[in-house]
């Protein structure tokens, strides 16, 4: 059984992308979450925003570093715990 994620693109009108996740970010969905990062950031950075996501495994801390260059962070204190000790804090902006 696959874990709950929503995942929702928003163009705002002053040309900057918003990626909203909710759920659980896991193995189980993990493409659909790279699929989106890559779909958001082809043409510039993104604000990603985690904020709704209660969990997040190692498959999904990796499909973010492999857009850390086009992301800035939105998340939760839920998950800051894990973005700091995974090293992506250090090359993302996050905001909680």
């Amino acid at each position: 059984m696959s874990a709950r994620l929503t995942l929702t693109t928003d163009s705002r009108e002053d040309g900057s992308v918003l990626l909203i996740a909710s759920g659980e970010i896991d193995l189980s969905n993990v493409d659909a979450f790279d699929s989106a990062l890559a779909g958001a950031t082809k043409n510039g950075t993104v604000t990603v925003d985690l904020r709704e996501v209660d969990y997040l495994d190692s498959g999904g801390i990796n499909a973010l570093f492999g857009y850390a260059d086009r992301i800035r962070i939105r998340t939760n204190p839920l998950l800051m715990p894990v973005l700091t000790v995974s090293g992506l804090t250090e090359l993302v902006d996050v905001e909680q």
